[in-house]
């Protein structure tokens, strides 16, 4: 009888601390309408070093990413969750949001960035393979957590004052073809860059559309360095042949046309009393 009760106590002790173990039961069945993804901006870097040294600082120092894609295989390496924070952008900002780490997902490319040489800055070509899976990769990334093609940037523009990367080899182009990243149309590009060849828009001006755009960048009339810096970051996503800071009349072109949207067909016809080209 002792032993009957003893094993009875045993068995609801180990019912209670298994209940403990579980948790609070929680009901599920209802999901609120209000709500989106946490995850607001993906951010693209290039490691600087090779694969090894890049998984064993990405998962064994101070910084980290949600994936790592190797070179020539292609392969991925999930190393954080997504629903959790990893420590890849450091000191950033993006369209008056700062501290990126927060709501940003980060893929690091294994690849050596560039190398210094007499002649000058050479930038190390990605693989072919590693390229199309960043592209799928991003694909996924974007499309589940409803990434605003606006919010898909490199380390650069993030951190022009002290990054490169993904540098100016990275393909942008192709997320902008299946319509993950933002592109100034090329023929409008070629009408405002002709105007501006004859009349170039202030300093300013260029400080207020970078800034439109989502660059921290200073507000003064002055091309001190932060505003080169920042210019060339502009230049080495969307004018990626030229990336040397200078103002000039297509890097014009191009911020007018991304920061200045076409109206709408109905205004359009409102004003032209004819139908709007898009």
């Amino acid at each position: 009888m002792q032993r009957r009760s003893l094993m009875f106590i045993l068995t609801l002790l180990v019912s209670l601390l298994a209940g403990c173990a579980a948790g609070p039961q929680i009901d599920k069945s209802y999901s609120a309408l209000s709500q989106d993804s946490r995850v607001r901006f993906l951010v693209i870097h290039y490691t600087a070093v090779p694969f090894d040294g890049s998984l064993k600082i990405l998962t064994q120092q101070a910084v980290s990413s949600h994936y790592l894609v190797q070179d020539k295989t292609g392969k991925i390496f999930g190393l954080v969750d997504e629903q959790r924070r990893s420590y890849h952008a450091g000191l950033s900002f993006w369209r008056g949001h700062t501290n990126l780490n927060y709501s940003s997902v980060g893929i690091e490319i294994v690849n050596e960035g560039f190398k210094d040489t007499p002649a000058g800055r050479v930038y190390i070509p990605y693989d072919d393979k590693q390229i199309d899976t960043v592209v799928q990769l991003a694909e996924d990334i974007i499309k589940r957590n409803q990434i605003a093609p606006e919010n898909v940037v490199g380390h650069s523009d993030i951190a022009p004052q002290r990054k490169t990367d993904p540098g100016p080899l990275f393909p942008w182009k192709r997320l902008a073809d299946k319509g993950l990243i933002l592109w100034p149309d090329a023929a409008r590009v070629a009408q405002k860059q002709s105007e501006f060849m004859l009349t170039m828009p202030d300093t300013l001006w260029l400080q207020s559309r970078l800034a439109s755009v989502g660059y921290q960048v200073p507000q003064n009339g002055q091309l001190d360095k932060e505003t080169t810096n920042v210019i060339a970051a502009f230049q080495m996503k969307y004018r990626q042949a030229k990336f040397d800071g200078a103002p000039d009349a297509e890097t014009a072109a191009m911020l007018d046309v991304l920061t200045t949207p076409l109206p709408s067909a109905s205004k359009c016809a409102a004003m032209m009393a004819q139908p709007c080209s898009r």
